[in-house]
């Protein structure tokens, strides 16, 4: 397989979320985009949060509505815990209530560690883990006030984490990035500990190495394809569908009792290829 091949279209089944709200952060774009309309193709309404580029949110969420569901663009910054609960009440007010979320927004804000400035580190955790946290947060009270709904899942609500092979494997120039997703990884246990009781089903998806826009300089000239390469034993590049497909997945009854997961969806990125040929 080349490594300009992308990720098969799968057909997904519309009723898979059907009667189901889902909620994506950072959905405006790259992976929370490509998320966002999947969930709804399999049935599910959507909220596509977004905390700049309105028109890019609306245009998804039109699109999203093309798959005869219903979809909004709700705009929240989900490191401010006013505004995730502002969120969270008026999709309850809107929706009826939340099935799914996916703690997806996040960002880099990369220099080496001697360079990073304290306001650098502290965006990225205030954005990838304490966004997740309060997102989480919200919809698990919203989860437990409501309980589960057999006809529409066997679950009380999903919680999916958008994590990175990052969360486990070191990243020079990006220490508060891994920073981030390493505390992800360990927040998503513990809540998926806490909540499994109530029948909350807490997860994560980890991508690796994925074509976006935050990426392009590592995959979009040939030198950079061929050394990326060397790090996929699958030899391609990631696209954001891969990622939606395993979050569909993960999101529907099919994964009822896959709980406190991380799902790598990374191409073999943590078989630690290095060592293929001995080390």
């Amino acid at each position: 397989m080349s490594s300009t091949e992308g990720a098969p279209q799968i057909a997904i089944p519309a009723h898979l979320l059907k009667g189901q709200k889902a909620l994506v952060t950072g959905a405006n774009s790259g992976i929370g985009k490509a998320t966002a309309v999947a969930l709804g193709r399999a049935g599910a309404d959507v909220v596509v949060n977004y905390v700049a580029g309105r028109e890019a949110a609306e245009k998804v969420a039109e699109e999203i509505t093309a798959s005869g569901v219903r979809a909004a663009a709700y705009e929240a910054d989900v490191s401010d815990e006013d505004q995730v609960v502002a969120m969270m009440n008026r999709m309850v007010q809107e929706f009826g209530t939340i099935d799914i979320l996916v703690a997806n927004a996040g960002l880099q804000r990369d220099a080496p560690a001697t360079e990073m400035t304290r306001a650098e580190w502290q965006k990225v955790l205030d954005v990838n883990l304490t966004g997740q946290f309060l997102c989480a947060r919200e919809a698990a009270k919203e989860f437990l006030r409501r309980g589960v709904v057999p006809e529409v899942s066997r679950a009380a609500g999903k919680i999916i984490c958008m994590s990175s092979v990052h969360q486990i494997i070191p990243w020079t120039g990006h220490v508060n990035y891994a920073a981030s997703k390493g505390g992800v990884q360990m927040m998503m246990q513990t809540l998926a500990q806490e909540l499994a009781p109530k029948r909350i089903r807490v997860n994560a998806v980890a991508p690796g190495a994925i074509k976006t826009p935050i990426n392009r300089s590592a995959w979009d000239t040939p030198e950079a394809q061929e050394d990326l390469m060397r790090l996929i034993p699958y030899k391609r590049i990631g696209d954001s569908d891969d990622i939606a497909n395993a979050v569909v997945a993960l999101a529907s009854d099919l994964m009822d009792y896959v709980v406190g997961a991380t799902l790598y969806v990374d191409g073999g990125m943590t078989l630690f290829p290095g060592f293929a040929t001995g080390g």
